[in-house]
């Protein structure tokens, strides 16, 4: 697996870089998600929420040259499933979809 060296900006990570994988198009994932153990036994651990955002573009065309990941306060972390355009709104996909006529 590749991976490159990434910046990190605000929260607890800042000013740090980390090699963080990249996928199979070269480009690191769009979350970076830091799970923080509580400080007491039995309390939920905390997850602090990174967002990918060009670090730089180029003159001419604007294209991005690299990314870094800056802190999101108020980010949720992820772990959902994408919305598929043919899904239900309001059910799960593939619950066989048969309403018992």
């Amino acid at each position: 697996m590749r991976s490159e060296n990434t910046h990190f900006e605000g929260g607890p990570l800042d000013g740090r870089v980390l090699p963080v994988l990249v996928g199979l198009n070269g480009l690191p994932p769009k979350t970076y998600e830091v799970p923080v153990p509580a400080a007491e036994k039995g309390g939920a651990p905390t997850v602090y929420v990174y967002r990918r955002v060009p670090s730089a573009t180029t003159r001419r065309l604007g294209l991005p040259k690299g990314w870094k990941y800056a802190f999101d306060p108020e980010g949720k972390p992820g772990g959902h499933l994408p919305k598929w355009p043919w899904a239900k709104p309001g059910g799960r996909s593939g619950d066989g979809g048969s309403t018992g006529e």
